[in-house]
């Protein structure tokens, strides 16, 4: 904390200060509006306010800047954020979003949210498994807070909070058609309209989708090593990974006056299970999965002369089903029980509904205060399961296959898990004290109570100085939590991974500092350094969830925004971090400890736009127990060109991705036994899309 503290004020007292001070407020606003300051952001308060002044570590990514970088998923965006590294999961290819070294099997540490919906399922706790990708045609803008929220948002606000706001009815006019296609065979349509009905502001998405997936290589995997103990030949190693999927992807939103609301719908169907659910190439499995989620919300900020007023309702169903039983184990394999002439098979299926409702006040009747109270009620039912299998576990946790060698149905008598049901009530308080000229004092706290393990109370603080006209500081601490999931409370039948209903939610106390330095009118440099410290972390002992694991973790981000010339944007970052399992005294591993992006965007004869980008990820570690050497550092650089697209006309873009074809490896999880040579990544790739707006 020391080491922090003296790092926070040398970079600060670096800063030049402005030494003439504006005379007038008129004077002051007309100076703020020249040195940039425009973007604003919600997620860090609950209300709109200056992203420099907001009391957090944000960045926001705007629907112009997507299109600067020519970015078809949401994964590409998010490699762009200081601090955060999209890793994979070899279950499914799953994206992982690593903030600041925060890595986990199934990333619950990050709490993403639609619209300000969490969009979180409950079985393990993140966004699912099944993710099969996200479009960025219908987005608006992304709003992304690096360290805690829990004192606003409650659960999973752990080392960060993504939020992606969906376009209303005034950000997409008119009628917009696409259509995509590429490498791996992907293709994509879709169709966007944004206008009125009535009074009613409604805008509309709809995007249909495929793709192959690349076929990248495992060398070895899971059953290689079972092979090697047990005398079998079953691997079907070496073999490509699976990453294929059919998408269906809606959108609606509508507004009237203080009233909005929102539809949404994400299905996917014949996805692959990448390198295997169990880390094992499985040629066979499919897997789908629905999400169904509606909103409503209110809001009438001058409610009365000091007070306002905001509601929402809003309702998430979603599903996981195997259509075709996933292969954990090929045909011939032997896992401790005896070999299976059909393979070690399994079909686990979830449904579950959330209900969210929550309330808030603003009061702004204090002189230099605005208090923010609010309250909420979650309901979250995961109210079905289901599972075949072909096996059973020996106590040891040994797969036995059924006698006959069939697929049997377990959901009656012995699933992995039977429904459960979660409630949570949570009340808040937050103050935005402006208690002198240029400073600013936010504090607030949140204390959820769930039916299933009790309360948690967590608090934050930040003090905001504007030292100048062109720099602003700021000092922050918080703590924020992460709540057991379904999976690691009530799993009852693999002896390997048991549920504990004795387990307290994950907890972190983070403390960060930052300096926001307008260099020049056209030159904006930001500065963040961080401290966190991990506890209660849920790990698996001797088979079985409990709340044993330390980490803490320092590090920073610097990043820089460059108007070169009119027609010209530079835009570059340097992220480091270190992670320290306290058990260990070793890295945490998997994240790298260095991260350097860099793009550059030019507008060229007037209706013409291209870009270059540049990642350099390096310096992962493994974890304790892992003896393999680190993990191969790589560099991708990206480029696009596209044309403005402008009304009663078409526009064309083509990107190249990873144009050197670079090896790019993502780490598989320890002790390496499973896929020793981690999982390869999409090779040299194109596309080429149009666009008509009428």
């Amino acid at each position: 904390m020391k080491r922090l503290g003296q790092l926070t004020l040398l970079a600060t007292l670096a800063l030049p200060a402005q030494t003439v001070l504006a005379q007038a407020v008129g004077e002051e606003d007309e100076l703020l509006l020249s040195y940039g300051d425009k973007d604003t952001v919600s997620i860090a308060t609950g209300s709109q306010q200056s992203l420099r002044r907001a009391p957090a570590v944000a960045t926001v990514i705007t629907s112009e800047d997507i299109a600067a970088m020519g970015a078809t998923d949401l994964d590409e965006v998010l490699e762009t954020v200081p601090g955060l590294h999209v890793n994979r999961a070899a279950n499914s290819y799953t994206p992982l979003y690593v903030i600041r070294g925060v890595f986990s099997q199934y990333n619950p540490q990050v709490l993403v949210m639609q619209n300000g919906i969490p969009v979180t399922t409950l079985f393990i706790g993140s966004k699912g498994n099944l993710w099969g990708g996200y479009p960025v045609e219908h987005i608006a803008r992304i709003e992304i807070i690096r360290g805690p929220g829990s004192a606003l948002y409650g659960a999973d606000a752990f080392s960060g909070v993504i939020n992606i706001i969906t376009k209303s009815a005034a950000e997409t006019p008119g009628t917009e058609v696409g259509l995509r296609g590429g490498s791996f065979a992907t293709r994509n349509a879709w169709v966007q309209h944004g206008g009125k009905i009535g009074s009613v502001d409604v805008a509309a998405y709809l995007r249909i989708g495929s793709s192959e997936g690349f076929k990248g290589i495992v060398e070895a995997d899971a059953q290689t090593r079972f092979d090697r103990i047990f005398g079998t030949r079953a691997s079907l190693a070496p073999g490509a990974v699976r990453n294929g999927y059919d998408a269906v992807d809606g959108n609606l939103d509508l507004g009237f006056e203080s009233w909005r609301a929102h539809v949404g719908y994400k299905f996917r169907d014949n996805l692959g299970t990448g390198a295997g659910i169990a880390s094992a190439l499985d040629p066979a499995g499919r897997e789908r999965s629905e999400r169904l989620t509606g909103d409503v919300s209110w809001t009438e900020p001058q409610f009365s002369k000091d007070w306002g007023l905001g509601f929402a309702a809003s309702y998430l169903h979603y599903a996981q089903i195997i259509p075709v039983p996933l292969q954990l184990f090929p045909p011939g394999s032997n896992i401790g029980g005896g070999v299976s002439s059909i393979g070690f098979l399994g079909a686990p299926e979830t449904w579950e509904r959330q209900l969210r409702l929550s309330a808030y006040a603003t009061y702004s009747g204090f002189a230099g205060h605005s208090l923010r109270l609010g309250l909420g009620h979650d309901d979250l039912d995961l109210y079905k399961t289901a599972e075949l299998r072909s096996f059973t576990y020996s106590p040891v946790g040994a797969l036995v296959p059924v006698p006959g060698g069939g697929v049997v149905n377990f959901s009656d008598t012995n699933p992995f898990m039977f429904p459960h049901r979660r409630l949570v009530d949570y009340v808040y308080a937050q103050d935005e004290w402006s208690f002198a000229k240029d400073w600013a004092l936010t504090a607030g706290v949140r204390h959820d109570r769930y039916s299933d393990f009790g309360g948690t109370t967590n608090p934050r603080v930040a003090l905001v100085w504007d030292a100048s006209l062109d720099v602003t500081a700021k000092l922050m601490a918080g703590r924020a939590f992460r709540a057991p999931s379904f999976n690691e409370v009530y799993s009852i039948t693999n002896p390997v991974a048991i549920g504990n209903p004795d387990l307290l939610p994950e907890l972190v106390t983070t403390v960060e500092a930052a300096a926001s330095w307008q260099a020049r009118r056209d030159l904006q440099v930001n500065l963040s350094l961080f401290r966190y410290d991990m506890k209660d972390t849920i790990r698996l002992v001797g088979g079985k969830y409990f709340n044993t694991g330390a980490v803490h973790g320092n590090g920073g981000e610097l990043e820089a925004v460059w108007e070169a010339s009119r027609s010209m944007r530079l835009t570059g970052s340097y992220s480091w971090q270190t992670s320290i399992d306290e058990s260990t005294q070793q890295d945490a591993g998997y994240a790298p400890h260095n991260h350097v992006y860099g793009r550059a965007d030019w507008r060229f004869a007037g209706n013409w736009m291209a870009g270059a980008q540049m990642n350099w990820v390096s310096d992962r570690r493994r974890a304790a127990g892992d003896v393999r050497p680190k993990i191969t550092d790589y560099t991708t650089v990206d480029v696009n060109l596209a044309t403005a697209a402008k009304r009663q006309q078409w526009s064309f873009a083509l990107g190249l991705r990873n144009i050197f074809n670079a090896d790019v490896r993502e780490p598989s999880v320890a002790p390496g036994t499973a896929i020793p040579n981690d999982l390869p990544m999409a090779p040299f790739s194109v596309y080429l899309q149009a666009t008509y707006r009428m």
